[in-house]
Parts: C-alpha cells; sequence; structure tokens
C-alpha cells in the first residue's frame, strides 16, 4: 500500500472528480473500491467514478431489508452505465440467530439493539469487501449529521486499516442536486415523496420539509447516535 501525506492532500483540497481521479491512479482500480447506498450522493459518485474508469469497482451491501425502489434504481443504474454492481450479503448463521432468539423487529428496542443489526447486516458485510482493498470511497458530506462535521476529504480508516476517500465532503445538498440534473443522473423516486436519506425500510422514513437531513434515519434515537457503525474509527487527517 503506497502511504498518502493525508494533512497535504486535504490542505490541496481536491474535490470530487479530482480526488477519485488521484485516489485511482495512485492505488491502482483494482485496490479501490466505491461504497453505494445508492443515495443521491453515491449516485453522483457513480457517475464520476465510472467517468474515469468504466471498470471501477463499485459495491452495494444488500442487508435483505431494502426498499424495492432501491432495487429498482440499482437495476436502471446498472443498465444506464453497463456496469454491475459488486453484491454483498450478511451471513445466513448470523441472520437466522438474530431473528430466532430476538424477533425480527428486535432493532427497535435499543441503541444496542439497532446497533447489532447494523453489524450484522452492514458492518459485516462491509469488512469482507474491504479486505479486498486499500482505500475505500464514500459519500459523506459534513452537513448530512452532527457526527459528520469533522470528515475530510482524504483519511485514514483506523477500524478498517485503509484509506478513505470522501470526495464530496464539502458539497451542500444543493450541490448534489444540480450535479444530478446537469448529467442527467438516476436517483430514487422516494426523494420526491419526503425521504433526504435513505437506508433499510424498517429505519427510514419520510421527514417534514425543512427538517435534519438524516432525521428520518433511526428517528427514535438521539441525533448524536445516528451512525450504523460503517463510518466510525476514522482518524481524520492523520497520517499512516
Amino acid at each position: 500500500m503506497r502511504e498518502l501525506d493525508l494533512k497535504a492532500l486535504n490542505s490541496e483540497k481536491k474535490n470530487g472528480a479530482e480526488a477519485i481521479s488521484y485516489i485511482l491512479e495512485t492505488m491502482g482500480p483494482s485496490n479501490i473500491a466505491l461504497a453505494s447506498s445508492m443515495s443521491i450522493e453515491d449516485q453522483v459518485l457513480t457517475h464520476m467514478i465510472l467517468n474515469v474508469n468504466p471498470k471501477a469497482r463499485i459495491f452495494f451491501i444488500d442487508t435483505g431489508r431494502h426498499f424495492q425502489k432501491t432495487y429498482d434504481l440499482m437495476e436502471e443504474t446498472m443498465r444506464s452505465y453497463k456496469f454491475t454492481y459488486e453484491v454483498y450479503a450478511p451471513e445466513r448463521e448470523d441472520i437466522e440467530e438474530a431473528v430466532s432468539k430476538l424477533g425480527p423487529n428486535f432493532f427497535y428496542e435499543s441503541v444496542d439493539s439497532r446497533k447489532k443489526c447494523c453489524e450484522i447486516r452492514k458492518v459485516k458485510p462491509l469488512k469482507r469487501v474491504l479486505s479486498t482493498v486499500d482505500g475505500w470511497i464514500c459519500g459523506l458530506r459534513r452537513e448530512q449529521s452532527p457526527t459528520r462535521q469533522d470528515v475530510e476529504i482524504f483519511e485514514w480508516d483506523n477500524g478498517n486499516s485503509i484509506y478513505k476517500i470522501n470526495p464530496i465532503v464539502f458539497w451542500s445538498e444543493e450541490d448534489v442536486w444540480e450535479y444530478i440534473k446537469a448529467h442527467n443522473i438516476p436517483y430514487s423516486n422516494l426523494y420526491r415523496n419526503g425521504f433526504r436519506s435513505i437506508g433499510c425500510q424498517p429505519c427510514t422514513r419520510a421527514v417534514q420539509p425543512g427538517a435534519d437531513i438524516r432525521s428520518g434515519r433511526w428517528w427514535w434515537e438521539d441525533p448524536d447516535k445516528k451512525e450504523c457503525g460503517l463510518h466510525l474509527g476514522t482518524a481524520h487527517s492523520a497520517n499512516h
């Protein structure tokens, strides 16, 4: 793995496609993967990365609890860009044990229970794919959540011991929509029905106009706890 000077890279403020081009060229396309949840941010990044390299790696974690509209968008995106996602799913034994012992809706019971569900359905599959790369690209933006205020474009992910690149971290939601419209990028029509952040169906709902972007995610929890575990453990701008 090539060592990156994160402080210097972040001071250069490489943005969007420039950050993607840099990391693909530096690390090699087989050693970098874009994580897509089919959000508007990830749709923007899918467009960018495939423009840079049509054979770039893009993966989707199929938790088994997504909206049907998410799967429909997945099909539409593959047709539009003529590529296929790498798909990772939870371990069968983990799902069977949790649901058998705790019931299908155990994640509503407490923050710890919800985090256990996220660990099984999202975090463990993520670790499997990240074990195959030196870095991953994400659609995090600072304005999305109080837990993301310090995110940088180039980071070291302590939890997974790889680099993490957030090319549109300084973009506003308006910036994302402008890019989508300018490039005719497919996106979920759930956004037309009051959704501003989309995850698993049982844990996501529409929000009122003007509400916090992620207020519809795990709405029964405090805002400072609203992470699933995919984006914890990052050392911001510290060199590896």
